[in-house]
C-alpha cells in the first residue's frame, strides 16, 4: 500500500520526528511507513491522517488486483 505521508508532511513543514511525536511512535516508524516498508495499524493510520489534516482515504493509495 502506497501513501502520501512524505509529501503531505513536507508541505506542512513537519519533520519525521515531529510527526512521530504527534502519533506517539518512533521516527524510524514514520520513515518505514513513508518508504512503504511497513503498513501502519488502522489506529496509527487514523492518527497519521488526523495529524496531517486529511482523511485516511486521501493518505493511502491501495493498489489492488486489476489497479494500475
Amino acid at each position: 500500500m502506497e501513501n502520501l505521508i512524505k509529501e503531505l508532511r513536507k508541505a506542512k513543514k513537519i519533520s519525521q520526528e515531529e510527526l512521530a511525536t504527534m502519533c506517539d511512535v518512533s521516527r524510524q516508524t514514520i520513515n518505514a511507513i513513508e518508504n512503504n516498508k511497513y503498513d501502519p495499524s488502522l489506529s496509527l493510520a487514523f492518527l497519521l491522517a488526523e495529524s496531517l489534516e486529511v482523511t485516511v482515504d486521501e493518505l493511502f493509495i491501495h493498489k489492488g488486483v486489476g489497479r494500475k
